[in-house]
């Protein structure tokens, strides 16, 4: 039994600054954003770093994926937020204090979805619809996790040459 990865002995310094990479975007938008309120967030883009910077070649790490995935997940989850408070006011199949939860669980289904036939599938981003239904959230935040993605699928392709598939 091997406790460490028999890449990890030639490519020490690449599994340090890939995992450095995701540390340092991570660091960023836990500056930038609520930690209590947007811990979902955060966690979905935590996640993408890890997908970005450990495995740069497979295609959930693709700017295509990354940034349409997000695009989807942030949409879908946006609107399904602002379905909940609605849910009082229309007549829907379920009880609205169950609302949140069954919008929530849709809005996570119609991310992959629509990540799926626009071949645009990046897991983290069906997490961050349920988020964005989940949590109170705000313009701003929006705007950073998809710059935060941005950034992340910018400097994982300028980095791409220097980084390998560390899985």
């Amino acid at each position: 039994m091997r406790l460490l990865d028999e890449k990890f002995k030639t490519h020490r310094t690449r599994y340090v600054l890939q995992c450095s990479l995701a540390a340092c975007v991570v660091c960023i938008v836990l500056l930038i954003l609520n930690t209590i309120s947007d811990t979902a967030i955060i966690a979905a883009l935590g996640a993408s770093s890890f997908i970005a910077f450990t495995m740069p070649r497979v295609d959930a790490s693709q700017p295509r994926f990354l940034i349409g995935g997000y695009l989807i997940g942030t949409t879908i989850g946006c609107l399904c937020h602002h379905l909940v408070p609605l849910s009082c006011f229309i007549q829907l199949p379920f009880d609205p204090e169950h609302s949140q939860a069954i919008l929530g669980a849709v809005s996570v289904g119609l991310a992959m979805f629509l990540m799926v036939i626009t071949d645009t599938e990046h897991p983290p981003a069906a997490g961050l619809a349920l988020a964005f239904v989940l949590n109170e959230w705000d313009y701003f935040t929006v705007i950073v996790v998809l710059v935060g993605i941005v950034s992340i699928s910018t400097l994982k392709s300028l980095l791409k040459p220097l980084l390998l598939n560390l899985l």
